[in-house]
């Protein structure tokens, strides 16, 4: 008797372990760690997208920029004061299997807030919930779209982007204001340094979301950069902008985290 219950035992531990590998597979192609966390989802605008601006994290036509419609607004415990912006994650649907697509994941960037509401049936975004407002066509990799509303898992992943960090130059004479966007690795940036040609290092501070500004006037030089992400790596992206620059103007660096 004792034998036969081992078998089965095993028969189901072996039945189970082929599942998870099977279900491991299917999703990233590799280990999924430990830090996975619960949260919700939802979506916005229709099939062909809706919205294509950054909104609260600042960047500009999420086409035209290269994020497209793998992107998330992130409810207020999650977007960190613009902090996360830039950031990505991995998502699974869970615990729907009514509404939920099998074996799917899907990769979005953080590019906007999902503000908080005071109406009962639309209070997702609230602290301290975690939530994820997707793009219609990337919530429908995930689950029906007459869910609605899913349970999700979801993790942070290193972002893989094309090309080097872009650098946009806005504000006027008196007051430089930089967007930084196309971060790969932490993807979220933490602290940036500006240098001009005839400058030290001057230290940026954040304006809203990944909008970095200094009040020193900088025009007719050349200027290199110090950034750092979340994790704490720091790349010198040395001359990136030469020193005749133009407001409203957007500049490569040759190197990416």
């Amino acid at each position: 008797m004792a034998r036969s219950q081992n078998l089965f035992t095993c028969i189901i531990f072996m039945t189970l372990f082929m599942m998870a590998m099977s279900r491991r597979s299917s999703i990233t192609g590799e280990k999924i760690n430990s830090n996975w966390f619960d949260a919700h989802a939802t979506f916005y605008g229709d099939m062909r997208g809706g919205a294509t601006m950054g909104g609260a994290c600042g960047y500009g036509n999420l086409f035209e920029q290269g994020y497209g419609l793998a992107t998330t607004a992130l409810s207020t415990a999650l977007f960190n004061n613009g902090g996360t912006c830039g950031a990505c994650f991995e998502i699974i649907c869970v615990n729907d299997p009514h509404w939920c697509t099998q074996n799917t994941a899907i990769i979005v960037t953080a590019t906007n807030l999902c503000p908080p509401s005071n109406h009962p049936s639309a209070n997702w975004c609230n602290p301290p919930l975690r939530h994820f407002d997707l793009s219609m066509p990337m919530f429908t990799r995930l689950a029906y779209y007459r869910a609605g509303i899913i349970p999700i898992k979801y993790h942070r992943v290193p972002c893989k982007k094309h090309g080097g960090v872009r650098f946009q130059i806005m504000g006027n004479p008196y007051f430089l204001l930089v967007l930084l966007y196309n971060v790969g690795g932490a993807g979220d940036v933490s602290n940036v340094k500006i240098k001009g040609s005839r400058t030290s290092w001057i230290q940026m501070s954040r304006n809203w979301g990944q909008n970095w500004q200094t009040g020193i006037s900088l025009v007719g030089q050349t200027l290199s950069f110090l950034v750092t992400t979340s994790d704490r790596k720091t790349l010198k992206f040395v001359d990136v902008v030469p020193h005749n620059w133009q407001f409203g103007q957007n500049y490569q660096g040759n190197i990416n985290f």
